[in-house]
């Protein structure tokens, strides 16, 4: 099947991918657009997959002020090389990033950056909540584990919803290493806000 320029074009739009593996992408599908979408986008987060083990030395530390001047974040994201840290679609990343941690207070990158104490803590109190003594035994592991995975979404960035969608800041970036090529990491951050702590 021939696959014309524009619909090539239209899917590296659409996509951010090269210009040859959305006509590869385009050929495989029998030129069914959303299907090669799909296809890409498997393809990238298979790719992305095998970028996790990759170092990553170079990027940006940035700073974001929220309106008005009353929160802050300062933020560390590496990639692999310093000429990524310079495109455009990795700033917007990072300044993305920075925005979700303004705005959703994240208190740790991933979950295993949350210190032992501090999750068995956690657990330890949901243990104790009489709403969970006054369900059937078996089930209240299960319960527990649920609301963990709640806790994680509120306190890990990683597992936060991006802006409140569907998607996670964790699958958010790893959607830009799949279109960018390298491996992305928040490495660290810092939130300030006006009177915290005080």
């Amino acid at each position: 099947m021939a696959i014309s320029a524009e619909a090539v074009r239209d899917l590296r739009e659409r996509t951010g991918a090269g210009m040859m593996d959305c006509k590869r992408a385009l050929e495989e599908c029998g030129g069914d657009v959303e299907k090669a979408v799909l296809a890409l986008r498997e393809a990238g987060l298979a790719a992305a997959a095998k970028k996790a083990g990759r170092d990553a030395r170079e990027g940006l530390v940035s700073s974001y002020i929220h309106t008005g001047g009353r929160v802050g974040v300062l933020l560390e994201v590496n990639c692999e090389t310093d000429f990524v840290a310079r495109n455009e679609q990795f700033q917007k990343l990072v300044k993305d990033i920075a925005m979700q941690i303004a705005g959703l207070h994240p208190l740790y990158v991933s979950q295993d950056q949350i210190p032992a104490a501090a999750l068995e803590a956690k657990r330890a109190a949901l243990l104790e909540d009489e709403a969970l003594a006054k369900k059937p035994e078996a089930i209240r592991a299960q319960i527990v584990e649920g609301q963990l995975r709640k806790w994680f979404e509120e306190v890990c960035l990683l597992d936060q919803p991006f802006r409140d969608g569907e998607e996670t800041v964790g699958q958010l970036i790893t959607n830009a290493i799949a279109t960018i090529g390298e491996n992305i990491r928040v490495r660290r951050f810092v939130r300030y806000a006006l009177g915290e702590e005080l």
